[in-house]
């Protein structure tokens, strides 16, 4: 597996290959240190690491991997040595990113290479900062990037999307094989969720409110000022209404102001970034989960991870309508869709489902019950099928 990040910070990795070893395949991870003090090579969740530094300023290059040759030359001597070093036979490469890289290393080794698309890469850096910003205008093209997506997926073996929408999309501006895309979601271990202790000090703390729980990047995109908004007309029907946001982003400050704004700082908490490991504590004191995502093409090809998530805790989720998400809900029938920027649809449906308790009694169930057809054993047959 081919990495351009630090490592064990990637739950898609972690969750493949708890897998993929299960099955008993060696695999071996390339990936980065921004740290020049750092472990060269150790086991961890049954992967074989392989650590490569690499300094920010380098790093930074990444976003012009498809238009300067710098940053590719620079990692593909790195995987030349991986390759040599770890004797693999095929690569799974981790976006676009460091594909080209990759597949420059794997030619040199006559070795194969698969392509894990974790999402929509050209159109979503249309709402990067960086790329919105005067020089990421000058010099970064999301056109350009999906001229190289499309030249990556053509000559992979095989190729790894996180929906059907995904791969639908993909299908609709590639001539490829639709046999040669599987279809891998983002959802969660079973020890994600299960033989979890309560926190009795998050019980008691938030024992009196309607918590309602949002994990994750808190970008513009990701649709929480919605959820701010909102809150003002919710309180009028449930008074001890509580955001929780757990997760950040440089977006942050906007949405503190707009909480000073509306002056329901009562009804907000930043939590910030939390290990993985702990969020189940917070899921476990939360009514409802939300994922009030804004449309456009990336978004209506993907999972939030936080929807499995919730679910896996028997949290009912306010999803945004999203297509591939929206969907999902209504398939399984584990939470309501609202009209994405729309505050007093919103409004309507948490409101909704703090009133009916038959409703809501009837999503909690179901989610805890679909999780275990959605957990990460179940979804990833088709992953295992192309390595066994």
């Amino acid at each position: 597996m081919i990495l351009d990040a630090e490592y064990p910070d990637d739950a898609r990795i972690t969750n493949q290959c708890d897998e993929l070893t299960k099955y008993n395949h060696e695999v071996h991870l390339f990936c980065l240190s921004y740290k020049k003090s750092f472990v060269n090579n150790e086991i961890i969740n049954k992967i074989n690491v392989h650590r490569y530094y690499c300094n920010k300023l380098t790093y930074k290059l990444s976003a012009l991997a498809n238009d300067l040759s710098l940053y590719s030359i620079f990692l593909s001597k790195k995987i030349l040595k991986f390759i040599e070093n770890s004797g693999v036979e095929i690569l799974h490469v981790h976006d676009i990113q460091i594909a080209k890289a990759a597949i420059k290393a794997a030619n040199e080794f006559g070795i194969e290479y698969n392509i894990d698309l974790h999402e929509n890469r050209p159109e979503i850096m249309k709402f990067y900062k960086h790329v919105n910003s005067f020089f990421g205008k000058l010099f970064i093209s999301p056109k350009r990037w999906k001229i190289a997506e499309e030249c990556f997926v053509k000559k992979a073996n095989k190729i790894i999307v996180v929906t059907d929408r995904a791969k639908e999309e993909l299908l609709s501006r590639v001539n490829i094989d639709q046999k040669k895309i599987i279809v891998y979601p983002n959802t969660v271990r079973t020890d994600f969720y299960k033989i979890k202790k309560a926190d009795r000090n998050l019980e008691k703390k938030y024992s009196k409110e309607f918590v309602i729980t949002y994990v994750g990047n808190t970008s513009k995109r990701r649709g929480l000022l919605t959820v701010i908004d909102s809150l003002k007309i919710i309180e009028k029907t449930i008074p001890n209404i509580k955001l929780l946001i757990i997760g950040k982003s440089s977006f942050d400050h906007v949405i503190k102001d707009k909480v000073k704004q509306n002056q329901i700082e009562k009804l907000v908490d930043f939590i910030g970034w939390i290990k993985e490991s702990d969020i189940p504590n917070y899921l476990s004191i939360t009514k409802l989960g939300l994922s009030p995502l804004h449309k456009n093409i990336h978004h209506d090809t993907t999972y939030a991870n936080k929807v499995f998530q919730y679910i896996s805790i028997g949290c009912p989720v306010v999803s945004s309508n999203v297509i591939a998400q929206s969907e999902l809900v209504k398939k399984y029938e584990i939470g309501v869709i609202f009209e994405d920027n729309n505050v007093f649809d919103l409004s309507d449906k948490i409101i909704e489902l703090h009133n009916d308790k038959n409703l809501y009694s009837r999503l909690k169930q179901n989610c805890l019950d679909s999780i275990e057809k959605l957990n990460n054993s179940v979804i990833s047959n088709q992953l295992i099928s192309i390595y066994e």
